[in-house]
């Protein structure tokens, strides 16, 4: 074997050992994740909200559903900011929700990012990895407790036992319901945006229903 070839053939096993060890830290620190679902699968599921004190990315006391959730069209999602793969996949579709939506994200609409790692993601940390997708109000980036975010994601349906082993989740609902959509996968924001028009649609349409009744009560 001459030496060009011989160089040939080392640099072919180099790379081929950079890439082998590459996916084994990507498969290793994103076990559970499904990096094959790119297609959202959505799925009706009642939620719970549990009655706990969680922080969001300024450091301020909230409760999810007092603060957050209630007379809103929602928008949810789950991450940690560690996470180097799907995460950044999931906040980035809801940012273009947001642009998608534009001013009507903190007024009619609320965006939720949860962090699903509280032992390491604390306000600070959230805050600095919410201006990497956040534009405008509207989008709360919340943790808290390990107890109060467990009890959060079981009521919500978005716990694992192991962090490093959740599935790509969005939610959206109206905040006044207990019934909620959840889909699982890379979702396409634009599918998001019209659940959030349906969702708006209905409310105008139970809205006009009302008055018209109340016209008519003798």
């Amino acid at each position: 074997m001459n030496r060009f070839a011989h160089r040939s053939l080392l640099a072919c096993c180099l790379l081929t050992l950079a890439i082998g060890q590459a996916l084994a830290h990507s498969a290793d620190e994103h076990a559970g994740h499904d990096m094959t679902s790119k297609v959202a699968k959505p799925e009706t599921a009642q939620i719970k909200f549990a009655d706990v004190a969680l922080l969001d990315q300024s450091g301020k006391v909230v409760s999810l559903e007092k603060d957050l959730v209630s007379n809103k069209i929602v928008v949810m999602g789950f991450i940690y900011t560690s996470c180097t793969t799907v995460c950044p996949v999931v906040s980035s579709i809801m940012a273009k929700v947001q642009k998608q939506l534009g001013h009507r994200v903190g007024t009619e609409v609320q965006l939720v990012s949860i962090s699903i790692d509280p032992q390491r993601d604390d306000p600070k940390r959230l805050n600095d990895y919410a201006s990497t997708f956040q534009k405008g109000p509207g989008w709360s980036w919340l943790t808290g407790s390990p107890q109060s975010v467990t009890a959060t994601l079981k009521g919500l349906g978005a716990y694992s036992a192991d962090f490093k082993n959740h599935s790509p989740l969005i939610l959206v609902g109206d905040g006044n319901s207990r019934f909620w959509t959840r889909y699982y996968g890379f979702t396409d924001p634009g599918e998001l945006a019209r659940a959030v028009e349906r969702i708006s649609g209905e409310r105008n349409a139970h809205a006009k229903h009302t008055a018209i009744a109340m016209e008519h009560q003798p």
